[in-house]
């Protein structure tokens, strides 16, 4: 899931960029000389590209990814088990000196990192059996988003040149992400920690070593050090919905103005967005800075409020309150109303049927224009109304 971060994308200039689609022989002679042109000898981007090929199964993949229009509460309870609880806390104690060390060094807590382990492998034991240089390099000829996976085919061709992968026989998953955090290999060079001390970075089967790597990316990425990411909420009948959504950012006194309690506890005081992910009679968080570095591991909006709520049971919150939110849309029923925003001029990206921050955005706005609850949770009502 680690797939659709951007910020590894925008790391490594393209050099003489090999364009995407047509002959993959043509394509990857564009690899090689693309390769050379950042320092890898030819022949050693000969050796890598040897016997490497496209891989359908990674385009099916790439295409297959219905799990993201299911709604929040369906995804994390499909995501969050008692048994998954158990073998997190579990391995925090097993690894409690190496967490310690990466909360002391980088300042993540080890409850944001044991989800991403979680959601991404189940705490390594699922790191996925597709080679990683056929998918990269497959991912990079496909004209869908070449720009986010060539920059990794030179990050992977780069580690080969330091003899720090293999081309035969490294496997993970079908977007190209390796270890038990699953990170790409342009996150590798820049993140990745020889924390066992073996003289190595091996992120499949180190977990010293992928968490202590997680934890230096995340710090890379923005986490700023004992800050909250994420914190359950109640709301008031009667507040002002459209001041819900990411785009919206209060103090914890102003959101205690307008009603918003903390479920347990208190508020943090710092900035937070107030999110409704179904909408104003379904669960209710605020959002701290914090949670926009889960967006630079992925732009799921649901991956990312699952994994960050998984974080704070993880820490001890209790289970988020359901509430009985509103009707929402079917895969098919989102596709309609993503059409007809589009054709009102809103850029809701591609017409995938996933419920994204583009498309909540969109929706709160036309939301607002009917007169409707602005809480940015599509329903039948809104699609009739367009």
């Amino acid at each position: 899931m680690r797939l659709l971060a951007l910020a590894t994308a925008l790391l490594i200039p393209t050099l003489g960029q090999a364009q995407c689609g047509g002959s993959f022989s043509s394509f990857k002679a564009g690899i090689k000389s693309e390769a050379v042109s950042a320092g890898i000898p030819a022949a050693k981007a000969d050796a890598f590209l040897a016997g490497t090929r496209q891989d359908n199964k990674v385009l099916k993949a790439d295409r297959a990814q219905g799990v993201f229009q299911k709604p929040f509460i369906e995804f994390s309870r499909r995501l969050i088990s008692n048994s998954r609880i158990n073998a997190g806390r579990s391995n925090a104690k097993r690894y409690n000196s190496v967490f310690k060390n990466i909360e002391n060094t980088y300042g993540v807590n080890r409850n944001v990192l044991l989800a991403f382990w979680a959601f991404e492998t189940d705490y390594g034991a699922f790191q996925g059996d597709f080679n990683t240089a056929n998918a990269l390099l497959t991912l990079a000829h496909d004209c869908r988003r070449p720009d986010l996976f060539r920059p990794q085919v030179i990050a992977a061709m780069t580690l080969y040149a330091r003899g720090q992968f293999d081309p035969a026989r490294t496997t993970g998953a079908w977007a190209g992400e390796i270890g038990m955090v699953q990170m790409l290999p342009r996150d590798i060079i820049e993140n990745g920690v020889d924390a066992d001390g073996d003289g190595r970075v091996s992120l499949k089967t180190s977990a010293p070593d992928a968490l202590t790597s997680g934890g230096k990316m995340l710090q890379h990425l923005g986490w700023q050090a004992g800050q909250p990411w994420l914190q359950e909420v109640s709301v008031p009948g009667n507040m002002d919905w459209s001041a819900s959504g990411l785009n919206t950012v209060k103090s914890a006194g102003e959101w205690q103005k307008l009603g918003v309690q903390a479920r347990g506890g208190k508020l943090t005081n710092l900035p937070a967005s107030l999110i409704l992910p179904q909408g104003h009679k379904g669960p209710a968080f605020l959002a701290y800075p914090n949670f926009s570095v889960y967006f630079e591991w992925n732009q799921s909006f649901t991956y990312v409020l699952t994994a960050a709520y998984f974080a704070t049971r993880l820490q001890g919150a209790p289970v988020y309150d359901a509430g009985n939110p509103d009707t929402g849309l079917s895969g098919g029923q989102m596709k309609q109303l993503q059409s007809k925003l589009q054709k009102r001029g809103y850029n809701v990206g591609k017409v995938d049927g996933i419920l994204g921050a583009r498309t909540r955005d969109a929706v709160q706005k036309e939301q607002q224009r009917l007169s409707l609850p602005a809480d940015a949770w599509p329903t039948p009502r809104l699609l009739q109304n367009l």
